[in-house]
């Protein structure tokens, strides 16, 4: 059995409504937990019990310090450390959060996602790969605003392929902005989410912040500047080539997209697909793998995921 001392100040977090952050760790670590004033009594196997004891001692630690935690950063704790014991939640929470405009704290809630924002403060090119509901273009857009609230670029870029999944864009109505900005709305809604409203209206009026499909970019090249291409499965090959050579001094790029929501008629080769074999090897760009663990929509969306990779597996489709 292992003891542990909760700070005063961090009980009602730490523990949860009803207990319910101690129920998941238990369920999470095969433990029994018990509680007797401030401190934590756990009885389990060992090495669960120090797994519970990281978590527990990690984020008193944080409390202790003045970090505000609120009671989802501490399931978002358990599941860290369920996936890589070694993981310093210290870190995670200092260094991951990113304050974007004062909105909102928005940090990474898996190790996947917290190698994704590493590797694009690192890398001028990051490929961001994986299932729905994993944070690949929101991380994305976060770490954009920050970058150029921190005045490390002086732009920012939002691009998407037009395709579309059973449509026709010449079918819907308006002129030539209001048929793509159905394909761009996903973008400008985590932009929103990031910016308050006057803000994104001045800095897309300026040219700061534009959102533009992919077509958009031929013929340019973008210096200094942060580039978003989202929804990458579905640009041809021809199409992510002259994306990837647009990239100027002072850029970053990030590439999202999902190889099992390809939307291009049947035939055609998805740039994403190709790109993954033939820049993969190059030196300074990197690629992050999301996987069903990194969903962080509804639970229900997990195991839908985990659902279609294992009808997809049956089948003998390319998962």
């Amino acid at each position: 059995m292992k003891r542990i001392t909760v700070p005063e100040e961090g009980i009602e977090t730490l523990f949860g409504s009803y207990d319910e952050n101690l129920k998941r760790l238990e369920s999470l670590f095969s433990v029994k937990i018990r509680t007797q004033g401030s401190d934590l009594l756990i009885e389990g196997g060992p090495a669960n019990v120090d797994k519970v004891d990281r978590v527990i001692s990690q984020l008193a630690s944080l409390i202790r310090d003045g970090f505000k935690l609120t009671i989802a950063d501490v399931k978002i704790a358990g599941d860290l450390v369920a996936q890589d014991t070694l993981v310093d939640l210290r870190d995670h929470f200092l260094k991951g959060s990113l304050t974007a405009a004062g909105k909102k704290r928005v940090a990474p809630k898996t190790v996947n996602q917290r190698r994704y924002l590493d590797a694009i403060e690192n890398h001028d090119i990051v490929f961001g790969v994986g299932p729905a509901g994993t944070g690949k273009t929101y991380l994305a857009m976060a770490q954009a605003v920050a970058f150029l609230l921190a005045k490390k670029v002086s732009r920012i870029i939002l691009a998407r392929p037009a395709v579309e999944a059973g449509e026709k864009l010449g079918f819907l109505p308006g002129d030539m902005q209001e048929k793509v900005n159905p394909y761009l709305r996903p973008l400008y809604d985590a932009l929103y989410d990031m910016l308050d409203t006057e803000r994104v209206t001045r800095y897309i009026e300026r040219g700061t912040i534009e959102i533009a499909p992919i077509a958009f970019m031929r013929g340019r090249t973008l210096n200094d500047a942060f580039v978003i291409l989202d929804e990458a499965q579905n640009t041809t090959s021809e199409q992510m080539k002259m994306f990837l050579t647009r990239l100027g001094f002072g850029a970053k790029a990030v590439i999202t997209g999902d190889i099992t929501q390809i939307d291009l008629p049947q035939g055609r080769m998805s740039g994403l697909v190709e790109a993954m074999k033939v820049v993969g090897s190059i030196e300074g760009i990197e690629f992050v793998q999301f996987d069903d663990r990194d969903v962080v929509r509804h639970k229900l969306v997990q195991a839908i995921v985990k659902a279609y990779e294992a009808h997809s597996t049956a089948n003998g489709k390319h998962a």
